[in-house]
């Protein structure tokens, strides 16, 4: 479904953030979408964690805070975009529980076919080097597979890439400091390569019965 008003893909930028990283990181693939033509619906998950949680933890509780006014996300939101980006936390070398369970949510849609023929890509976040990012984005993937989902990684495309360091998808590392530089040019580049195939995509594929 192209956009009519900018002849670019709408792409859905998805994401549950605990601390703010990965929402620092869905902003930064909004801008590579953007940068490639495309239109951005930029939507959180719902925490689904106690308050008292989240009050126990100074950080969560601001950037539940600072994000109240991002909207909560829809499965309509997913039914109207040509591509989808999903960003989430690594918790124990897998998806967070908030993200998991909204996509617990699609069997509806995905018994439909409503989810299938859709660029689909993943970014992520943990708290160390070696902290379940690939397992994270690759069990991400197996649910896009399910889908019927196009998956368009961002490879070694381009040159922060390497500074990046991950193919599979955007990963930033909390412990070597705050986002920076390096890991939000490769969400960037992440969101402009989704833009572009998203809409060599919409293109080929056939329009749904109403």
């Amino acid at each position: 479904m192209i956009d009519e008003s900018t002849g670019g893909p709408r792409v859905a930028v998805v994401y549950y953030s605990s601390t703010g990283t990965v929402a620092g990181l869905a902003r930064a693939v909004a801008e590579g979408v953007r940068e490639a033509g495309g239109t951005v619906v930029l939507r959180r998950v719902a925490e689904s964690a106690p308050d008292e949680a989240v009050a126990s933890n100074e950080a969560w509780a601001a950037h539940r805070a600072a994000d109240a006014d991002v909207p909560v996300v829809e499965v309509a939101d997913l039914l109207a975009a040509d591509a989808v980006v999903l960003g989430t936390p690594t918790r124990f070398g897998n998806v967070s529980s908030q993200l998991k369970g909204f996509l617990d949510t699609l069997g509806g849609p995905w018994s439909r076919g409503e989810l299938a023929d859709k660029v689909y890509s993943v970014f992520v976040a943990s708290d160390t080097a070696h902290g379940g990012q690939e397992s994270t984005l690759l069990a991400l993937y197996q649910t896009i597979h399910h889908f019927g989902g196009v998956l368009v990684a961002p490879g070694y495309t381009d040159a922060a890439k390497f500074a990046d360091g991950n193919p599979y998808g955007t990963g930033h590392v909390t412990d070597n400091g705050p986002l920076g530089e390096t890991s939000l040019e490769a969400a960037r580049v992440q969101g402009r390569r989704v833009a572009r195939f998203a809409r060599a995509v919409a293109a080929v594929t056939p329009a749904r019965a109403a």
